[in-house]
């Protein structure tokens, strides 16, 4: 007897936002996991270019035409030849979850052998809580064969809501142009069989490429910035909106997760071509993680949206003293905030959370 295909998870909650500037033969290896969900492709570059998407996936591509006549004047806050264009099919998506990955990555196998569903491994995450408040030394708890340790104070064990899944990358490290430069050919082989939240009050790198987040609760601080065409900065798009996302979270009392997934990450880029995109940030980011690590919200910012409007009121007073392109990109955090509510008017991200700010070690106790 013929075995009933079961439905994917999430099938019609989740959307894939591709930003990519090359036909993608690489969905081709992807089709067995991407095939059931619905596709954004972000097409960067030269907008009269025809990129072309294998037969039998259901998609819709934008390019910078389309961008300019969706947002009108307010298409100025999407980078443009830059893979932060892809937070353009964030704020298009109509749906809870957002997977987004590059075009040069592929699909990894763990040590067994096995090919690795990314897809599958990420809406794991984002389905059980973190546990941002307190480390858990089993690494995630809610793991089948994993528990809380002795010591972990019960009444933080419900965890809270996951709104980022990191995944990571087998292969090609991520890193920036002066690591590449004296490691090139280094490559990462170990597979960490670990999943773990970090914790409150920590910041991490975030990296674009294997990524998926609740839109609902977090899409709205998934602004990667202004970056490559016109502006003096690139390949720190991910980062910055890795930083305000965590400083949000954490004051909302949402988790980030990060560790499996992996995927195969399977090109370098030009150290040479990343040096001259990286060389203002390798100088900015010693002023910017100071500026995040003590940057603070107010009890007001109860919404994603409230939190990043104050978050870019504080880059212009306190890092446009770094460089001017701090209060050209604080301008464009505002606008990219109209332009999602614009499109999202009634988006859920909007719903009032209440903000544990005056609780040092998790969200208020129930019934209190």
């Amino acid at each position: 007897m013929a075995s009933v295909p079961s439905t994917p998870l999430l099938k019609d909650e989740l959307d894939i936002v591709i930003p990519t500037i090359r036909n993608l033969d690489f969905l081709e290896m992807w089709r067995p996991y991407f095939q059931p969900y619905h596709l954004i492709i972000v097409q960067d570059g030269d907008p009269s270019r025809t990129i072309k998407v294998p037969e039998g996936f259901d998609y819709e591509l934008y390019n910078r035409n389309d961008i300019n006549r969706i947002l009108g004047p307010k298409a100025s806050c999407i980078s443009f030849k830059d893979s932060a264009c892809r937070c353009f099919g964030y704020m298009v998506s109509k749906k809870k979850y957002i997977f987004t990955i590059d075009d040069d990555c592929f699909v990894a196998k763990d040590p067994s052998g096995k090919e690795i569903n990314a897809l599958a491994q990420h809406i794991k995450n984002l389905l059980c809580p973190s546990t941002p408040f307190f480390f858990n030394t089993l690494y995630d708890p809610y793991r089948e064969g994993a528990d809380f340790v002795r010591g972990y104070p019960f009444s933080l064990r419900e965890g809270a809501p996951t709104a980022v899944s990191h995944g990571l990358w087998l292969n090609i490290p991520d890193y920036d142009a002066p690591t590449q430069l004296v490691k090139p050919l280094e490559r990462n082989t170990r597979f960490v069989d670990a999943v773990l939240t970090i914790p409150k009050g920590t910041l991490f790198p975030m990296c674009g490429m294997n990524l998926a987040f609740d839109r609902e609760l977090i899409g709205p601080a998934m602004y990667f910035g202004l970056m490559g065409d016109g502006q003096p900065i690139g390949r720190y798009d991910d980062m910055w909106a890795g930083w305000c996302t965590k400083v949000i979270c954490d004051h909302l009392g949402l988790g980030v997760k990060t560790g499996l997934p992996y995927i195969w990450h399977s090109k370098a880029s030009n150290p040479f071509v990343n040096l001259k995109k990286e060389y203002n940030g390798i100088f900015w980011q010693e002023e910017l993680i100071p500026f995040f690590q003590s940057a603070t919200l107010t009890k007001d910012c109860t919404t994603v949206q409230k939190c990043y409007i104050e978050l870019s009121k504080q880059v212009k007073a306190k890092l446009g003293k770094v460089d001017p392109y701090f209060n050209k990109l604080a301008d464009a955090m505002v606008t990219w905030i109209e332009a999602w509510d614009e499109l999202n008017p009634a988006s859920s991200s909007s719903t009032t959370t209440p903000a544990p700010a005056e609780v040092p070690n998790g969200p208020p106790a129930k019934g209190k």
